[in-house]
């Protein structure tokens, strides 16, 4: 699931959650939401630091490449 359809489906429990007169209960769907939300932002993160570490990664083997072939 695409990172507009994890907003969307954020964005329909909250809205959902706006309908119900259960305070408490909009509060804990809230919460869940919002560490759902960081779960995911610590995730793509995660995905990006690894992105970077392989990137730099394979520069350095071509700059390895680079001084043996010189």
């Amino acid at each position: 699931m695409g990172w507009f359809n994890r907003v969307a489906l954020v964005l329909l429990f909250v809205l959902i959650s706006a309908c119900g007169k259960d305070e408490k209960r909009d509060q804990e769907i809230q919460k869940a939401i919002q560490e759902g939300v960081q779960r995911e932002r610590k995730f793509y993160e995660g995905m990006q630091k690894g992105v970077e570490n392989l990137e730099k990664s394979v520069q350095e083997q071509q700059e390895k490449k680079e001084e043996a072939k010189n």
